[in-house]
């Protein structure tokens, strides 16, 4: 992810293997037809606010007790990702939260930043996206406030981007179509 130190945004196009990530969008696809999915809100414990004028996708929360093998591959492979960042930049980064995030046509997420005002543990975020065949038309594209400019990057399949939590505000622009992705932080707990 060479252009995180280019540009702040690090872009990994094949970060999750066709595989993995085909077998992650079948996960969320049996998430969805169950009915699994909560509306997703801002802030954390009992600062939790739902508004669909700012958010309007669904989650479900990863957890290595759902025994998912194909989750426990994604969780090895952020697990190898964080010694990586331990050993090489002294990140410091003891955990990790991920959820599957769905937005169906006509679902955005309005500019913000991925740290709650209370809790900084949130040191980086990442989103894996798991959309096949993802065309500019679609929209859903997360557009990165940078200073002077605005990255807008597209949410194809095994793409995953990486970026600090605190320091780039972000939005999700309105997609068109199903957009899917596994969204987290890495953090210091």
């Amino acid at each position: 992810m060479a252009s995180y130190i280019e540009n702040k945004v690090g872009i990994s196009e094949c970060f999750l293997s066709d595989i993995l990530a085909g077998h992650l969008k079948e996960n969320l696809r049996a998430l969805i037809h169950n009915n699994l999915l909560v509306a997703a809100g801002t802030g954390n414990a009992d600062k939790l606010i739902h508004n669909d004028k700012v958010r309007s996708d669904a989650i479900y929360w990863l957890d290595k007790k759902h025994n998912n093998p194909y989750e426990n591959e994604f969780f090895v492979q952020i697990e190898s990702f964080i010694a990586y960042l331990n050993s090489s930049c002294y990140a410091g980064i003891t955990g990790y939260e991920f959820h599957y995030s769905l937005y169906e046509s006509g679902s955005f997420y309005k500019n913000h930043l991925n740290q709650f005002q209370d809790n900084s543990s949130r040191q980086f975020s990442m989103i894996s996206y798991l959309n096949s065949n993802w065309t500019e038309r679609d929209g859903g594209e997360l557009l990165v406030h940078q200073a002077g400019y605005d990255q807008k990057i597209s949410p194809t399949q095994g793409k995953t981007i990486f970026f600090k939590s605190n320091e780039l505000e972000h939005e999700v622009l309105v997609t068109q179509e199903r957009r899917m992705s596994v969204t987290g932080w890495l953090k210091w707990d």
